[in-house]
Order: structure tokens, then C-alpha cells, then sequence
């Protein structure tokens, strides 16, 4: 799924947000028989590998995705996806952006840094990769080098638990039992350092601001308008499993994120979003 998602570009014949579509990008539609958890959401688009759709129809077998599909009739150039988000204060605002067939460069500064899918599964089975955290000036290692993915579909960030009750006895939050999410005092905001994201040779800050809920959607979760939420949360197993960590859409808020399927790797890049104070 994709929260705040406006336009769709692409690089090459699928056309614009409201074009039409040639036949090539219309090869496959799929029926549901048997549908939950949908409420509210008219779809998901899966952009993720294609072993993924193993078994999924009842003719059995692997389903090309878009991508494939796309790539594969000369509609876009490359197998590639480039997905931008930004952060919003706003629930009806949507500014997210897709580009089919590779990057746009106004989303992002500076270069963009490939990681390849890592090898450790099951991870490995998704958009996964190899990353540490550490928590602020001093460099406590929240979670050692491991492996994880890298989510659209995942509103928050998600961490092992043992990881996480590291950064929670760090900054003092304590669980929220209406929204579920940990909940930090005003002091403890003021005090709250960033969290760094070592992802290959690159490191990503994750600001105090980013590692929050935006305040003026508070209640929109069930919470009060007042209070400081984190959108770090609990994976619901330890480190050490293959799966330790998933970098969902309030990371990516902050981050451009490319998936470049045909070279089987991973990219990001800063935007002008990754130091914001939006919430």
C-alpha cells in the first residue's frame, strides 16, 4: 500500500497520472475470492520480488509484477522503481510519487547509494537489507549489524524487541495503551538525539523529528492531541532471526528509495524532507 500516494510517472509509454493506458501496461487483472483486512483501501500494488507471488492464484506458479510486466513489453526502460514520500501533517494530503522505469532527480539531493539484497534469509526473500542503528552522539548500538526489508506497506518502523527495549530504556518512553506506540514526556522530547541508520558505506540520520508521530494527526490513531508518539514499535521477536527489523513509510518519509529489481539491489538518497521539524 501507499499512504499519501498522488502520481504515478513512469519513463516511458504508461503515461501520466490520468493518461491512457496502452495495452501493454493492462496484461493482467486478478479476481479475489476471499479478501480481509482491506477496509478502507481500494487495492495494493506489489512492486516487491516476484517469488513473493508464488501460489497466489489458483492456476498456481509465479505472477509477474507490474515491473516485470511493464519492463518486459518495452514500457519502461529499466526494471526499476524509484518511490518518494513526504512527510504531512494533513491526513487528506497526499505528495507521494512512483516513478516506473527509474528515478526522478527532483525528489532527492545529492547521490543516490546501492546496497545489494541481502543474502541472509528470510529477509532475503523480500526487499531486504543489511543495516546497524546506533542512537546519538555516543553511538549506542541499538541494533547490531542484521538483516531486514525495506517496507511501503509498513506505516511505522519496526525493530526487534530487544532492540527496541534498548532505545526505549534509552529515552525513557513509555508504552502508549490507547494508540499502542511509546509516548514520550515534552522533557524527554527535548532531550531526544537522533537515531543513525548505517546502510553499506552510508549513514542516515534519523532526526528527533522524524522519530515521531506528526502531533496534528495524533487523534487520527486514537491518541491525545497533546501527547509525543514514536513510530518505532515493536517486530515482536528478537535479533538474531534473519528478520529483525522493517524500515517502513515513516523512515522512507524522510529518504528517497529506489528498488532496482533487475540488478537486485537497493538504493537511497537524502531529500529535503530528512532534516524537516514537519511534525
Amino acid at each position: 500500500m501507499f499512504p499519501h500516494l498522488s502520481s504515478v510517472r513512469n519513463g516511458s509509454a504508461c503515461g501520466e497520472k490520468g493518461a491512457d493506458f496502452p495495452d501493454a501496461c493492462r496484461e493482467g487483472v486478478g479476481a479475489a475470492l476471499i479478501s480481509f483486512g482491506f477496509d478502507g483501501v481500494d487495492g495494493i500494488l506489489g512492486i516487491g520480488p516476484v517469488d513473493l507471488t508464488e501460489g497466489t492464484t489458483s492456476s498456481g506458479g509465479e505472477v509477474p509484477t507490474v515491473l516485470d510486466t511493464a519492463f518486459a513489453a518495452g514500457s519502461i526502460d529499466a526494471n526499476i522503481i524509484g518511490v518518494s514520500f513526504e512527510p504531512t501533517t494533513v491526513e487528506s494530503v497526499t505528495n507521494g510519487e512512483l516513478t516506473f522505469g527509474g528515478v526522478d532527480d527532483s525528489k532527492f539531493t545529492g547521490d543516490i547509494a546501492y546496497v545489494p539484497i541481502t543474502s541472509t534469509s528470510p529477509a532475503s526473500d523480500y526487499v531486504g537489507i543489511d543495516q546497524s542503528i546506533t542512537y546519538g552522539s555516543a553511538g549506542t548500538t541499538i541494533l547490531a549489524s542484521t538483516a531486514g526489508i525495506t517496507d511501503t506497506g509498513t506505516t511505522l518502523v519496526l525493530l526487534a524487541s530487544d532492540a527496541l527495549a534498548t532505545y526505549q530504556q534509552i529515552t525513557g518512553a513509555v508504552e502508549d495503551n490507547n494508540t499502542g506506540l511509546l509516548k514520550l514526556t515534552a522533557d524527554q522530547f527535548a532531550n531526544l538525539e537522533s537515531l543513525f541508520f548505517h546502510i553499506g558505506d552510508s549513514t542516515y540520520e534519523f532526526t528527533p523529528n522524524a522519530q515521531i508521530w506528526p502531533r496534528a494527526l495524533n487523534t487520527a490513531i486514537g491518541g491525545d492531541a497533546d501527547s509525543i508518539y514514536l513510530v518505532t514499535a515493536d517486530l515482536g521477536s528478537d535479533s538474531g532471526e534473519g528478520f529483525d527489523f522493517i524500515d517502513g513509510y515513516t523512515f522512507l518519509e524522510r529518504f528517497y528509495y529506489v528498488y532496482d529489481v533487475a540488478n537486485a539491489q537497493v538504493g537511497f538518497a537524502t531529500t529535503s524532507f530528512t532534516s524537516a521539524t514537519t511534525n
